[in-house]
């Protein structure tokens, strides 16, 4: 399976390049059942095999998760909770997992949009729910592009520093979720730190 899944992707990377990234990623996050982590993440592997550049990679990553989820929001907006339990249908994924994601879209707004960058399953339906549930879209958007940059630039690293052996690229996808969402957290924690180290400084200089 994992040979003909690398078989599968160097023949579409071969043909369109950077543009499968950006439409891997682009239709995962419109809520299609596309496999966009793996193809960010085979991207970043290629380019550890200077086969692509990096910096593109993670480029045209940011820019297709960002359009797809857009694309996901004006669908939720317009077509509501029942074209959002459709999705449910069109991704193969679990009631329960789409229950979940509706409770956390509902709870903690723009966050959720945030976070669910990270998760399998919840990427799909972030941007659909925030628009079924009329998210502000000024916020939507803040949300979507920040997870956008931290989760590009955080898989497709993963993917260069593994690139050294497509097996182990496999093998430690299959655990990438929560790692990521850990290493996202992390990078939050700092810039919430950094920004408050920063306005104490300027009070405190006042």
């Amino acid at each position: 399976m994992a040979q003909a899944l690398f078989h599968l992707l160097s023949r579409f990377f071969a043909r369109y390049g950077y543009g499968t990234v950006f439409f891997g990623v682009m239709l995962e996050n419109a809520g299609l059942p596309v496999p966009g982590e793996t193809v960010l993440l085979f991207g970043g592997f290629l380019a550890h095999r200077h086969a692509l550049r990096l910096t593109w990679v993670v480029v045209a990553a940011m820019a297709g998760a960002t359009v797809g989820d857009n694309l996901g929001y004006l669908a939720g907006l317009y077509g509501g909770t029942a074209l959002v339990r459709r999705y449910r249908v069109w991704s193969l994924l679990s009631a329960a997992r789409y229950d979940r994601a509706e409770r956390a879209v509902l709870r903690y707004g723009h966050w959720a949009v945030f976070v669910a960058r990270f998760i399998t399953g919840l990427r799909i339906l972030a941007g659909p729910l925030a628009g079924a549930f009329r998210m502000t879209y000024s916020r939507f958007l803040l949300a979507n592009f920040a997870g956008a940059v931290v989760w590009a630039a955080t898989i497709g690293a993963v993917g260069y520093a593994l690139g050294s052996s497509w097996q182990r690229l496999v093998h430690f996808g299959k655990q990438l979720d929560w790692i990521v969402l850990g290493a996202a957290a992390a990078v939050v924690l700092a810039i919430v730190y950094r920004t408050r180290r920063k306005g104490s400084g300027f009070k405190s200089s006042g």
